[in-house]
């Protein structure tokens, strides 16, 4: 990505006082994504007009509020050294999440679709890091405002925020890759053109092609422009928020959901693979090994479900294969649609979900998750240990398509893999203590740090997790966003050594 700027070392004739934070530069930029979030609340009010609902007026009230926010922050901004190092793009990635949410659930909130503060918060950041848990028990009671307000929730989170920003409005100059590494940051990123907001254009074409192609087809499959649309959405961001409290069961259609499971996996790929394939070189895409882990992985687990399905639910071939593709498919691209109730599949089968759901999808899709890379790296270098154990002099470096991987990077998977269940053991605890059930805490605590949706027990693919205390919500919200930022992101701004001055 090029060289970072050194916070270290001071601005020449700039005006920061010797402090490693540029607040002044960070209060523009989001006071300019604000104005953003506005105007995609205008997009719904305009949904709701079209359908002739009231509730337009709500985003109305939201706008209000999202501009008189937004102009104060612009007014404090005044003066700002035009420079962002890597402290200010973690501030401001964490805090544009935190905002977006907190302004987000208010159509919710004012239209009384969603009446508590916290059940507010909780689905709008979930959809906003495309998690796609649910606390709605009558999801079709909400207005086609409000619906396609969840979903563009999930597309906009599904490639980033921020990035979504590169993209569109290129405003950052010189700190788009302060902002680009804070919001994606992960094990690789390939770097598909020298100019970030250049790839931001061409990774959001390839999102935009891949949500247009699946409408068209869910629209062939038999479901209105507005339901296809919105599960386009969720699909493509592996989000999960569907129109129906039935999800994709609603339709009871194989060609939907056999459309919807190729879509969640297409999207659970690195996206930039996409990239070169569109400029000639897709051999890259059957070389590349996280790709083939990742669809052996899909594959496998797919076949084991649908032989258990078969021998002891007693499903036919066809069905079997098709709920379990579905629910693979929804689980490792950390999406979160339901088409059957896997609490009443075999017990041994959850556990493979489970493990689905932590190993997520591909670095550089919109999969949450560990993601592949990580444990592929983790993998090899347990197999170079044995190997160690028997050839001590022996020279094994890991080796990800061809290239070696450098030592500090497999210690960062190592700290990332050890720290990233670290923080499902606090969860868990954390949720027991509040009352929640030793099944269900474990399982909503790993579906939503790794953005997946459903968990087990009473809080399944079938049913919301509104029964959840308001505690466990705030908790769990929580979990979603570090989650979606990958932990560091979020959590060192805590640590104190972030805020201290030179």
């Amino acid at each position: 990505m090029g060289e970072f700027y050194n916070p270290d070392k001071l601005y020449k004739g700039g005006s920061r006082n010797n402090s490693l934070i540029n607040k002044k530069m960070i209060f523009r930029v989001l006071g300019v994504l604000l104005f953003i979030e506005s105007a995609m609340f205008l997009l719904c009010a305009a949904v709701s007009l079209c359908y002739g609902e009231q509730d337009y007026q709500y985003f109305l009230y939201t706008i209000l509020l999202n501009t008189l926010v937004g102009g104060v922050l612009l007014i404090c901004s005044r003066g700002a050294e035009n420079r962002l190092t890597r402290r200010d793009g973690y501030c401001i990635v964490t805090f544009t999440w935190f905002l977006f949410t907190l302004f987000g659930m208010l159509p919710f909130y004012f239209s009384g679709g969603i009446p508590s503060v916290t059940d507010a918060f909780f689905e709008t950041m979930s959809g906003f890091t495309t998690t796609g848990a649910t606390i709605l028990d009558d999801i079709e009671s909400l207005s086609h405002g409000l619906l396609f307000w969840r979903s563009l929730t999930q597309w906009i989170g599904g490639l980033g925020i921020v990035f979504f920003t590169i993209a569109v409005l290129p405003i950052f100059g010189g700190g788009t890759i302060q902002l680009f590494s804070a919001e994606a940051i992960g094990v690789t990123h390939d770097k598909t053109h020298p100019r970030i907001d250049v790839m931001a254009k061409w990774l959001w074409m390839i999102y935009a092609i891949l949500t247009i192609a699946e409408t068209v087809l869910l629209m062939i499959g038999g479901m209105s422009f507005f339901d296809a649309v919105c599960h386009s959405f969720s699909t493509t961001a592996t989000g999960g928020y569907s129109t129906k409290q039935a999800s994709v069961a609603y339709w009871n259609s194989p060609f939907i959901e056999y459309v919807i499971a190729i879509f969640m996996i297409l999207s659970g790929i690195n996206f930039s693979l996409y990239f070169m394939c569109l400029k000639g070189k897709g051999k890259r895409l059957f070389q590349d090994d996280e790709f083939r882990w990742f669809m052996k992985s899909v594959s496998i687990l797919t076949l084991v479900i649908t032989f258990a399905l078969v021998f002891q639910n007693h499903y036919d071939w066809e069905k079997a294969f098709r709920r379990a593709l579905f629910q693979v498919a929804t689980a490792h691209t950390s999406c979160g649609f339901a088409t059957d109730d896997y609490n009443l599949w075999p017990s041994f089968t959850w556990m493979l979900l489970i493990f689905a759901m932590l190993s997520g999808g591909c670095t550089g899709s919109t999969s949450g998750g560990i993601k592949n890379m990580r444990l592929m790296i983790l993998a090899r270098n347990i197999k170079n240990e044995f190997k160690r154990m028997l050839h001590p002099r022996a020279v094994l470096p890991v080796r990800v398509n061809r290239q070696v991987i450098s030592p500090s990077i497999i210690a960062s998977v190592n700290t990332f893999f050890v720290f990233y269940l670290f923080c499902i053991l606090a969860g868990w605890i954390l949720l027991m203590f509040f009352g929640v059930g030793i099944i269900e805490a474990m399982s909503t605590v790993i579906s939503s740090l790794g953005n997946v949706g459903p968990g087990l027990g009473a809080f399944g693919p079938a049913f919301s997790w509104a029964a959840l205390p308001d505690a466990a919500k705030w908790i769990l919200s929580f979990l979603m966003l570090i989650g979606r930022l990958e932990l560091f992101a979020v959590l060192l701004l805590f640590y104190s050594g972030f805020w201290e001055r030179r």
